[in-house]
This record gives structure tokens, C-alpha cells and sequence, in this order.
């Protein structure tokens, strides 16, 4: 076994335990390896070498595949026909390396990279557990993500954004919002709850999601003992999370900026006051004396919605969802926007001192502990012992070139992103129990790679997409001698299909509909949603929240699904059908389940069956004649047209399904306008009722309806829902 120096363990026997030398791999310095000069991309010579003997690639793909798998890989969207067309007609040389270009200057090329990022730092605009308080700000932390990515900010930078904006410059408003990442995880203070508890629980979680985004390393194991596995001491993680001792939550002001979106604030204040306005008449018509259990249990649930609609409200104001250096003030609960003190305006700040917990038992503590880093890393961290400046210096530590984690790390997701899985295949793992690099040599020279060109994201895919593994057809020539060399699939010989991730398909059926509102950021919208679920009785805050109702407006509902609002209590039953991750943990790589529910789904649910219509409607618009909408009903779905044998069962399929159509009489469909409820009092435990209103469905513009289209319309969009449900659309190749 291997010795490796650390700042030293709780006991003699850890402190001196030996290590596997290939489970140290990940603190070795990033070396760049020697490579060979037969190839134009040296990421072919890496993947090359490891080919089991015997092993062919598979040849490249054709265009259609090219260009819809590198459109959904950079946009999350599907290309046009009109793309596709010009694409498989240019005959220069050039031709894919502009393509990719062309992608990358996208503004859906943020949304996508966004969405990826997103998942990993957990983004959610509601703050979960029992209350699930609303984070009416977070939504410009996700626009920040988004612009980031678009406008190629160098990585190491916006590493720093995100742990100390706020310390490097706090007059700049795209700090402060950047820094809004170190809140995104769940948490809550309520008068039940010890505060200086639920403070440990904030300062727990933001170690542990530095450690997972940053570093790839989940240190939560090292909070109760030294790690088991990694070489890394409980003295390190409590010396990490003195970092952040004097890191303090507020919501501060902080003007718009000229990039930001303001639109729609308007119409989404209107229906918040109007509930607000029901709630204070709600309050002012219950009697002063010989109140009932009904009027007792009302009042207390109109005093918390009063505090809901109130926080609301922020959303449309210019704050911050930030943090700032100062003194920890223990709340008995958080009513109410939290705002810097004037007494923490000033530059010097006391330290908050930090000791190793034993067990991770608040009440227990043990040896004090200064501000630092991982000691395994062999890097010296330099942090201040003023509280002021810590952040700054532990993300310099992060994004210093000799730290071996950090580009790893990213350089391991980007690639994910392409193939479906990394080099690493835990990339917020690796450490001991995590996999090892299935090729380290390509890892490393990726790493280095991408520091020497400045930490440039978009520069790492250019390189990823020009390379032949990334080009390779998804089909061998020869499967049997593919599954007898490489049955676990690891030699990149072909590339691997994926099925479109939850947003990807719902924002794909948008786009072939020509329903997909492509307007950037913004406050979050809120899409249509399963009425039963929508509706299900909710708690938060010791009583029924309000219910999810959708925008009024087909235009507001089918924006981006990223831009969807997210709450951690109440999740979109067609997003969590198709694997759409819960936003409370790190989530490093999204499951690709193929289940009967989402069979269901796709074709049985209100969702699916009203993007069918407005694509058949759409289809019919666009042509003439029933061949001709055959034909452009296939190239919108799948960028291409269809065989004789496919346009001819097409044809009898949609005449069928005509003639259907015509035995049914569709009505039109109908939304509540109020809901009534009944809970328990929770002091009395006696029964009351209360009326709900909704006042958006008042006004809701639902989409196209079948009612609303004739019976040869309504036939072909059954006809359309089967390619909608189709392999080739739900999966790039």
C-alpha cells in the first residue's frame, strides 16, 4: 500500500493507514501524455489505443444523424427540415465544423448546458421539507447559469462567481446573483426548529456540494469520522467548512440587469394580488367574538397565506437570492425577506470559530479547527484567518492549475453530456468507491487540454464533436464480434443511443408543433399540468398550499422546460415519468428507464394528445393534399421523408383513424374556477372548510381543442400522436 500525507486523521491507526495506489489516482497532478501524430483529433489516438484487438469502429453516421444528434447534444432541440436539408446539400469540407459552430452561438445552447448544470447544484425555486418556503428570486440565479454558458465564461471563473462573487466585487449584481449557488440546496428555519441546528445544516450542505460540483468528491462521509475510503480526515471537512462559517443568507437588492427578462410581471402580479386580495377578505369577514372551529381554522390559514402571497411578490422586485460575510443572528423563524444589517455593512468581520464535531453532534464539540482545504491534494490552500476574503481563497485553491480535481471534473461531465456516460463513471465520485477512468490517458490530456485554452467550455466541445468517436454510426457492421470484445461497452466503437431526457422531449414536441415560445429567461413559467396532480391537497407551512395553477396563455405555459417553475414539493408528474431528476440531491447522471408508465403517458395523456392536434394542425396549415402533409408531418418529426411503404400505411392509418374520429363528438373541455377544501384545525383538531379560488383558470386560453378543428383533423393527429410515439423520434442515434 501507499502512505499518503494528510493534515492528519482522528486516530494514529487512520492517520497511517496505506491506500491502493489505483484509488489515488484522482490526486496525481494532471499530466499531459505524448501523443501520436496520425490523427487530426488526439482524442482518437486515446480512444483507438484502448480498442480491444480485433475490434473495428463502426463507419461514420450520415448527415440526418449527425445533425440532429449534435443539435440535441448543444440545444436540447430538434433541427429543422429546413437545417437538415441544407445541411446533407453543403458539399464544402467545412461543413460540420460550421454546423457545430452555429449550434454553439445558439442562445438555446445556454438552456441546454444550463439544464445539465442545473442538476448538479440541485435548482429548485422553492426551499423544501415540510414548508417548501418559495424562493421568489431563485429563477435569476438559473438566467446567471444560462448566461454563462452562452457567453463561453471561462470555468475557473465561474467557479469563482459562484463561491466568493460577492467578496470579489459586491457592487457587481451578476455576483451577487452567482453566488446565489451556494443557497440552492433544501433548507428551511421554522419557530420549531433549533436555529443554530438548522445553521449546521446549511454549513453541512454547502461542504458537501463544493466537495460534489466542484471537486467530485461527496464529503459528507468524513463529517461524522474520517472517510472509510478516500484519504480525506474529518479535520479536513470541518477545516473546509470553516470557509463558510461567516457566510450569511440575504436577499438584496440588486437592480435588473439590461440581459434580464421583466416580461410578463405584470400578468403574473395581477392574479397574485388578486389571491391576495381574497385571502384579506377571507380575514376581514370572520367574526371578532363566538368564533367557530370553521372561522378559527380559516384565520390561521389566511395569517399564512398573507405571509406566502407576501413573499411572492419578490419575484417581480430586483433582488438577489445571495449571501454576504457576517455575524450568524439566529432567527426563531423566517417570516420575512432577509436582509443584510446595517451593522454587517462595514469590511471587517469577527471569524466565526469552527471545531471538529464529534459524530457531526452540534452540542459536541471537539479540537478547533482553521480555514482550508482537502491537505490530499498536496495543494496549500492560503486562506485568511479574517473572515472576510476565505471564499475568494478557497476558490483560488479550487481553480489553481495544479489542483488535479477540478478540470477533471468538468472535462468528465462534458464528455457525459455526448455519450451518455463519462470517463469517470461517477462524476461526482472519485474517490475510492467510485469508478475508475476507463481511459485516464484521454481523461488527462481533455484536463489539460482544457485549462491551456483558458477553461473554455465551448472549446471542449468543438474538440469532443470533431472527433471520429463522436461521429461513429450507432449500428455495427458486425454486432457478434462487437458483444464478444466489448461487452460492456466501454471501446466507443459505436456511439451509443439515448433516449431524449424529460425536458428535451417535452421541448421537442413543442418545437414540431410550432407551439415552442423560445423567449430566454424570466420568472418562472408554469406549464400545464395533470389537473389531479396539480390540485392534490399540499402541505407547507402547517397548511394547504396553494394550488398549482397554469399560466393563462398557450405562449407563457410552453416556454423552455427549463424555465419551468420548480418546486421541491410538488413535481411534474410527466417530467418524473421520463426520469427527471428530484432537485434535493447532486444529481451527477440522469436515469434512462423505458417503463410501461411511460407508454401511458405518451400516449394517453392530455400532454401528448394536445401537442398531436396542434401538429396536425399545423401540418395541414403548411400543405396541400394528403400526401403532401404525410411527407411533412415525417421531416418535421424526424428530418426526413417517408418510404413508399411508410407513406402508404401513413395514408390508410390517418384514413382510419378519420373515420374514427367521425363516431365521436368532442366537447369542449372544461377547468375549475375553485376548489373546496376540508383539513383539521391543527391546535382544536376540529374539521373546517374553506373555498379556493382560481383565478387564472378564469381567464385560461387553453390550447388548440379537438372540438375546435374538423373530423379529417382530428384523424390526423392520431396519425401524428404514432409519430410523436415513435423510436425515432424519442431517441438520438
Amino acid at each position: 500500500g501507499l502512505l499518503v500525507k494528510t493534515s492528519g486523521g482522528l486516530s494514529e491507526d487512520w492517520t497511517n493507514r496505506k491506500y491502493d495506489p489505483k484509488n489515488l489516482w484522482a490526486y496525481q497532478p494532471v499530466k499531459r501524455p505524448m501523443t501520436s501524430m496520425d490523427s487530426t483529433n488526439p482524442i482518437d489516438v486515446f480512444i483507438n489505443a484502448r480498442m480491444p484487438n480485433g475490434l473495428k469502429s463502426a463507419p461514420e453516421a450520415d448527415r440526418l444523424t449527425l445533425i440532429r444528434r449534435a443539435t440535441f447534444d448543444l440545444t436540447g432541440l430538434p433541427s429543422t427540415p429546413e437545417e437538415v436539408e441544407s445541411f446533407e446539400k453543403d458539399i464544402k469540407p467545412d461543413a460540420y465544423k460550421r454546423l457545430i459552430e452555429r449550434l454553439l452561438k445558439s442562445q438555446h445552447y445556454g438552456e441546454q448546458l444550463g439544464r445539465h448544470w442545473l442538476d448538479v447544484v440541485r435548482y429548485a425555486d422553492s426551499g423544501g421539507f415540510a414548508n417548501d418556503f418559495e424562493r421568489p428570486n431563485a429563477w435569476r440565479y438559473r438566467d446567471y447559469v444560462i448566461r454563462a454558458f452562452n457567453s463561453d465564461k471561462p470555468y475557473d471563473q465561474f467557479i469563482r462567481e459562484q463561491i466568493a462573487g460577492d467578496e470579489l466585487d459586491a457592487k457587481n449584481v451578476e455576483n451577487l446573483i452567482a453566488v446565489g449557488f451556494l443557497r440552492m440546496g433544501p433548507w428551511e428555519q421554522t419557530g420549531m426548529a433549533v436555529a443554530a441546528v438548522t445553521r449546521q445544516f446549511f454549513l453541512d450542505d454547502v461542504t458537501d456540494s463544493v466537495g460534489q460540483v466542484f471537486l467530485g468528491h461527496a464529503l459528507q462521509c468524513a463529517r461524522c469520522h474520517d472517510h472509510k475510503f478516500d484519504p480525506l480526515p474529518t479535520r479536513d471537512y470541518y477545516s473546509m467548512q470553516a470557509v463558510f462559517a461567516n457566510t450569511q443568507f440575504a436577499e438584496m437588492n440588486a437592480a435588473f440587469q439590461s440581459g434580464e427578462n421583466n416580461d410578463g410581471f405584470e400578468t403574473h402580479k395581477k392574479y397574485h394580488e388578486l389571491r391576495n386580495d381574497e385571502n384579506k377578505r377571507m380575514l376581514g369577514g370572520l367574526p371578532k367574538e363566538r368564533v367557530t372551529p370553521n372561522d378559527f381554522g380559516r384565520e390561521r390559514l389566511g395569517r399564512k397565506w398573507s405571509t406566502l402571497f407576501r413573499w411572492g411578490l419578490d419575484r417581480y422586485r430586483p433582488i438577489a437570492f445571495t449571501v454576504y460575510n457576517g455575524k450568524t443572528r439566529f432567527q426563531k423563524n423566517v417570516a420575512s425577506r432577509q436582509q443584510k444589517p446595517a451593522s454587517d455593512l462595514s469590511t471587517k468581520t469577527t471569524p466565526e470559530k469552527t471545531a471538529i464535531l464529534t459524530g457531526g453532534d452540534l452540542f459536541s464539540p471537539a479540537d478547533p479547527v482553521e480555514p482550508g482545504a482537502l491537505s490530499v491534494v498536496g495543494l496549500k490552500a492560503d486562506i485568511p484567518k479574517e473572515a472576510n476574503g476565505r471564499r475568494t481563497a478557497l476558490a483560488k485553491w479550487i481553480t489553481h492549475k495544479d489542483n488535479p480535481l477540478t478540470a477533471r471534473v468538468m472535462v468528465n461531465r462534458i464528455w457525459q453530456y455526448h455519450f451518455g456516460r463519462g470517463l469517470v463513471g461517477n462524476p461526482n465520485n472519485f474517490g475510492a468507491t467510485g469508478k475508475k477512468p476507463t481511459h485516464p490517458e484521454l481523461l488527462d490530456w481533455l484536463a489539460s487540454e482544457f485549462m491551456a485554452k483558458g477553461w473554455s467550455v465551448k472549446q471542449l466541445h468543438r474538440l469532443i464533436m470533431s472527433s471520429e468517436t463522436y461521429r461513429r454510426a450507432s449500428t455495427h457492421p458486425d454486432i457478434e464480434q462487437l458483444a464478444k470484445l466489448d461487452s460492456e461497452g466501454n471501446s466507443y466503437a459505436v456511439f451509443r443511443p439515448r433516449r431524449l431526457a424529460a425536458e428535451e422531449l417535452r421541448d421537442a414536441m413543442l418545437a414540431v408543433t410550432g407551439e415552442l415560445n423560445r423567449k430566454p429567461g424570466g420568472i418562472p413559467a408554469r406549464p400545464d399540468m395533470n389537473l389531479e396532480a396539480a390540485l392534490q391537497p399540499r402541505m407547507i407551512m402547517g397548511t394547504f398550499a396553494p394550488s398549482y395553477v397554469p399560466d393563462t396563455k398557450p405562449a407563457q405555459r410552453n416556454r423552455r422546460s427549463v424555465y419551468a417553475l420548480k418546486l421541491r414539493g410538488q413535481r411534474d408528474p410527466f417530467m418524473t415519468t421520463f426520469n427527471q431528476p428530484g432537485p434535493d440531491k447532486s444529481c451527477e447522471l440522469r436515469d434512462s428507464s423505458n417503463v410501461t408508465p411511460q407508454v401511458f403517458t405518451l400516449f394517453n395523456s392530455e400532454e401528448s394528445a394536445d401537442r398531436a392536434l396542434a401538429f396536425a394542425a399545423r401540418v395541414l396549415k403548411e400543405t396541400k393534399g394528403d400526401g403532401q402533409a404525410v411527407r411533412r408531418a415525417f421531416r418535421l418529426a424526424f428530418g426526413r421523408v417517408p418510404n413508399k411503404a411508410e407513406a402508404d400505411d401513413a395514408l390508410q392509418l390517418w384514413k382510419e383513424t378519420t373515420q374514427e374520429q367521425a363516431k365521436r363528438k368532442p366537447k369542449a373541455r372544461t377547468y375549475p374556477t375553485e376548489v373546496i377544501r376540508s383539513a383539521n384545525e391543527e391546535n382544536t383538531g376540529q374539521t373546517f372548510t374553506f373555498v379556493e379560488k382560481l383565478f387564472e383558470y378564469q381567464d385560461y386560453q387553453p390550447d388548440l381543442q379537438p372540438h375546435q378543428v374538423d373530423v379529417r383533423t382530428r384523424g390526423f393527429a392520431d396519425l401524428c400522436l404514432a409519430l410523436l410515439n415513435a423510436n425515432e423520434f424519442l431517441y438520438v442515434y
